[in-house]
């Protein structure tokens, strides 16, 4: 669909209603092969209130939050007091590579990780490799050390690099400069969380 002055748009605005009646139908087919439903990003953090009157109108559906955490602190309790497990979004451990990288600090991240860590809902923490930046073997012992203790951790899963970026950048008008070689394999080590006694898999 395009606008009158050529901007092209998409996806479709549901009230909090509209959308749980619409996932409700699909219980049918969820609960008898154990799925359910995931609110991921964008980020959920930023339309918390819109996601928690969603889940509060559906019927008795698994539900799963996808966040990288970055978000106020109410705003994931208000989520974390609805859902049934979180999938925990953990980049880069060092702040001044999570700010170079990503423009933002990752206190606020790793302040609302301990929140959830205490709030009973179980959770994967989910790590992006990413060649030279995030797959660094400095980097993923940093996050090995930060969650090897904390209550309610499932597991680590070490996510392939996705080579998608580029494109989502050229759909948005704008050009992609990665300032690391994505043709480099990334590096998988799982050694690190095994010897600080987290569960991990490559997903």
């Amino acid at each position: 669909m395009t606008s009158p002055a050529g901007t092209r748009l998409v996806g479709i605005e549901y009230a909090a209603g509209e959308l749980a009646d619409i996932l409700n139908r699909q219980s049918v087919i969820l609960r008898p092969n154990q799925g359910g439903i995931t609110f991921s990003g964008g980020e959920p953090l930023m339309q918390a209130g819109f996601v928690a009157e969603v889940i509060d109108r559906l019927e008795d559906l698994h539900v799963l939050l996808d966040t990288s955490g970055y978000g106020a602190e109410r705003d994931l309790l208000l989520l974390l007091d609805r859902v049934d497990m979180v999938y925990y979004d953990l980049k880069l451990i060092d702040e001044g590579a999570h700010i170079r990288h990503t423009g933002c600090s990752n206190g606020p991240i790793l302040r609302n990780l301990q929140v959830l860590s205490r709030s009973g809902v179980p959770f994967v923490v989910r790590v992006p490799l990413v060649p030279g930046v995030t797959d660094t073997d400095e980097n993923l012992a940093g996050i090995a050390q930060v969650i090897k203790n904390l209550p309610g951790l499932m597991q680590v899963d070490l996510l392939a690099y996705n080579r998608a970026a580029g494109a989502k950048y050229r759909a948005a008008g704008m050009e992609f400069h990665p300032e690391y070689d994505e043709t480099q394999p990334v590096r998988v080590n799982t050694r690190v969380f095994l010897e600080a006694g987290v569960k991990v898999r490559l997903a």
